[in-house]
């Protein structure tokens, strides 16, 4: 998977897949639901999906977790079969049937978090090959400073994979978050060119932030096409059914 992949547009799909990526704690689950509101009240057709919440391999995970069974080739596979059952009956449906769908983590966090755990780069990219590029990437760059603090503003302390405990970097969370979430950072920022992600300052306030995703979207993508009314017009010229 790289630059020779397609994206859902360039396959033909109808609809049009917009992905956010980022460290933990740098905000893009803020920015993408943002996104989702702003679209919806615009009357499109929209879904959401997000990584790990598959309800087939969300209990599996939880339970590995917990226990600390997973090693990082399970934890790599875990996650690839989440995606691959969201991907196959609820991303490409979706698509299809000319949806926005809005996708809060794809590939890219396992082509981060997969090899910084060990996992040899060819070995995950071929895991994921049947999967299409999406057709936006938004990646939220925030320093770690900021990313650690956003999150310790939430709850008490550090979760114990989201720190990367399970690799031993350091007994202390908050310096193996640094150690962990800075070597994910430096896959993405390699990524970033080859997936041609669009950058945003993830640093800056909410709304500046917003402003400018909410811009981008509205320039790349023709949004009136993707509007309910649209797909009831469509639907009754198909039939030669006239319009009331």
């Amino acid at each position: 998977m790289g630059a020779d992949m397609k994206t859902f547009a360039q396959l033909g799909f109808p609809g049009r897949l917009i992905a956010v990526e980022g460290l933990d704690g740098s905000g893009k689950s803020t920015q993408i639901y943002l996104l989702k509101r702003w679209l919806e009240v615009q009357g499109l057709k929209v879904f959401f999906s997000e990584w790990n919440s598959s309800e087939i391999v969300k209990s599996a995970t939880s339970k590995g977790k917990k226990q600390e069974l997973l090693t990082p080739t399970t934890f790599s596979l875990i996650h690839a079969t989440d995606f691959a059952d969201r991907y196959e009956r609820h991303l490409v449906p979706l698509l299809r049937a000319g949806y926005l769908v809005l996708c809060d983590r794809y590939v890219f966090t396992a082509f981060g978090r997969d090899i910084v755990r060990g996992c040899p780069p060819p070995w995950v990219r071929d895991i994921y090959s049947f999967a299409a590029l999406p057709d936006l990437t938004f990646f939220f760059k925030a320093d770690l400073e900021v990313s650690l603090s956003r999150i310790l503003d939430g709850r008490p302390q550090l979760k114990y994979f989201e720190a990367g405990m399970d690799l031993r970097l350091s007994t202390d969370p908050y310096e193996s978050f640094r150690i962990f979430q800075g070597r994910i950072l430096e896959q993405y920022l390699a990524m970033s060119a080859e997936f041609k992600f669009m950058i945003i300052d993830a640093n800056q306030p909410i709304e500046a932030q917003q402003s400018v995703v909410r811009s981008l979207v509205a320039g790349k993508l023709d949004l009136p096409s993707f509007a309910w009314k649209s797909a009831v017009r469509q639907k009754a010229a198909t039939a030669r059914v006239p319009l009331t």
